[in-house]
């Protein structure tokens, strides 16, 4: 097989062969390289030990016990992994193996693999010179198959692979969406099996998996996993409750039951930012517990924004989200309900910029694009187009004191005043009548102001 490999990866594959080693490009690489994606992570395994793999490559880095060695180039963002063939043994926290040994085949190495598309290998083809002339495909569990046939499989038992690493469940829902792969009935049958065993894992990697498919080009196909598997029962029970919960009623412009909903504002997001994308998918999970029907059959969810906002705090609570993330998490769904009347005052609608932050202004209204999306409404309304010309607008005046075009000193220059709180108080009665568009924010009205000042 011919692919266009870096010159970094043909010199780690000339070089251990050199030493009279065995090594192989192995993992999502080999996968990456059939389905004709770019490679982001290179991952080779190899029967030389990891003091043997130093010997050939001085400058990695071995600082785990599991066998790997990095290594970095200046034209990477991730550095290559080297691991030695090896066997697990135990698994009592079902993600990390107690006891590893060194293995002397790399049949011993692949069987330890999740899926069979990551269970390929590639041995380079190397000329008498030790070049690099293609490489050839090892293939002992099927897995070239099962990739033309899109389809996701365990190697050997799955609920032997999902005991080992409960990860793994999370990690084939993932993979699943990315690649648009079907996960083949066995595979699926274990992890619905063995959904609980996610909760052993570390909530900080399962949000790192959560974020991954968050970010992902197939984020929706990720999240209809999630839910055919029962992982988002043990992960987000908070949005499987959302599913059945009908929206459809007179006067109202809803077609799917909230949880549909939901999927399908986070299918039209177009952010690639994961917590815009997280706060589209929880935007209305509150609105289980504020459902009520009237006597005219209209549905009413009031207040669910608030709900909505408690909730998702509990979930960045479990997760371990930053509080970076967090607080952009909750404005994000607290003010999703803004409005967009031709009515509002320029007040209403810099308060609106105050309340999300104006750094948030571009992703919650992405989020209310795609939450009409998702409604089955159209992509904008005139309101909505009306209203994003006033966010313009509006972002001219001064927002705050220190927007001013005086500050503290010119007040105390020209009152001859101490600094202290008259001249705060000066300041904020300038700024009031800048928003209130009495005078212009231009530092020669404002110093001619001031002057009046000193007569009152």
């Amino acid at each position: 097989m011919q692919f266009n490999l870096p010159d970094e990866v043909k010199k780690i594959l000339s070089d251990f062969r050199k030493n009279n080693h065995e090594i192989y490009i192995v993992g999502g690489a080999v996968r990456d390289l059939l389905m004709e994606k770019t490679v982001t992570d290179w991952d080779f395994t190899t029967n030389a030990t990891p003091d043997e793999i130093l010997k050939v490559i001085p400058d990695g880095f071995y600082d785990n016990k599991f066998g790997t060695v990095g290594v970095k180039f200046e034209n990477f963002s991730k550095p290559f992994e080297i691991t030695t063939y090896r066997t697990e043994f135990g698994y009592s926290d079902n993600r990390r193996p107690d006891k590893i040994a060194w293995g002397k085949t790399l049949k011993e190495d692949l069987a330890r693999r999740d899926f069979t598309v990551n269970a390929l290998a590639l041995r380079a083809v190397l000329s008498i010179k030790y070049k690099v002339l293609g490489t050839e495909l090892v293939d002992l569990y099927n897995g070239l198959e099962d990739l033309k046939n899109k389809v996701l499989r365990a190697v050997g038992d799955p609920s032997e692979r999902f005991n080992e690493d409960a990860l793994r469940m999370l990690r084939a829902v993932r993979i699943a969406g990315e690649l648009k792969f079907e996960i083949e009935q066995n595979t699926l049958s274990a992890i619905k099996n063995n959904a609980t065993l996610i909760n052993k894992i570390a909530k900080e990697r399962i949000k790192d998996e959560l974020f991954k498919i968050l970010k992902g080009d197939n984020s929706y196909d990720g999240f209809i996993h999630l839910k055919e598997t029962g992982l988002m029962d043990q992960i987000l029970p908070e949005l499987t409750k959302c599913f059945g919960v009908e929206q459809k009623s007179p006067n109202r412009h809803h077609i799917y039951d909230v949880g549909t909903h939901l999927l399908m504002s986070l299918k039209h997001c177009q952010s690639s930012d994961p917590i815009t994308r997280f706060a589209t998918l929880l935007h209305d999970v509150g609105k289980p517990q504020t459902y009520k029907k009237l006597d005219s059959e209209v549905i009413t969810f009031y207040n669910h924004e608030i709900v909505s906002t408690k909730i998702a705090r509990n979930i960045a609570d479990r997760l371990r989200l930053s509080n970076a993330e967090k607080d952009k998490l909750i404005k994000l769904i607290r003010y999703h309900q803004f409005t967009v009347s031709e009515h509002q005052t320029d007040s209403a609608v810099r308060r609106f910029i105050r309340n999300v932050g104006l750094e948030n202004v571009e992703d919650m209204l992405e989020l209310r694009r795609a939450d009409r999306l998702g409604s089955g409404a159209r992509e904008s309304s005139w309101r909505l187009d009306d209203f994003k010309k006033r966010l313009i607008e509006v972002q001219k005046q001064p927002f705050s004191i220190k927007d001013l075009k005086i500050n503290g000193k010119d007040v105390m220059d020209t009152l001859n005043i101490p600094s202290g709180p008259k001249v705060g108080e000066v300041l904020e009665k300038l700024f009031k009548e800048v928003e209130e568009k009495t005078i212009e924010n231009d530092r020669d009205i404002l110093l001619s102001k001031l002057n009046i000042f000193k007569y009152e």
